[in-house]
């Protein structure tokens, strides 16, 4: 059985950063793209970052880019999430992914329907 498990969602200041990560178990993890979603209140979820199998590339949402930063571990089974300066409209429940299909390149794998096993989502909340 697949379980993908964050955990680091916590209350933080704006401007401040945050660390999630994501533990895999059940399948061969370097098998699978993996991506980082997004989920605010009465709001659609969202594409955050994805990387490749290998953590060779990556791609960011432009809401995004130049202040999370996306790794994975592939021995460790981990893929984290580090959020710098981060804003109050970054609120949102956070939700690691797998992507078990046939490789492509990681700047398709912005839609969540792609994705196969999702995570049960912490809370991240970023104070003004």
């Amino acid at each position: 059985q697949v379980q993908l498990v964050e955990s680091g969602g916590r209350l933080v200041q704006a401007g401040g950063s945050l660390r999630l990560s994501c533990a895999a178990s059940g399948r061969t993890f370097s098998s699978d793209t993996m991506g980082w979603f997004r989920q605010a209140p009465g709001k659609e979820r969202q594409f955050v970052a994805a990387i490749s199998r290998s953590g060779d590339s990556t791609y960011y949402a432009d809401s995004v880019k130049g202040r999370f930063a996306i790794s994975r571990n592939n021995a460790k089974n981990t893929l984290y999430l580090q959020m710098n300066s981060l804003k109050p409209e970054d609120t949102a429940v956070y939700y690691c992914a797998a992507d078990s299909g046939p490789q492509r390149p990681v700047t398709y794998s912005d839609t969540y329907s792609l994705y196969d096993y999702w995570g049960q989502g912490p809370q991240v909340t970023v104070s003004s």
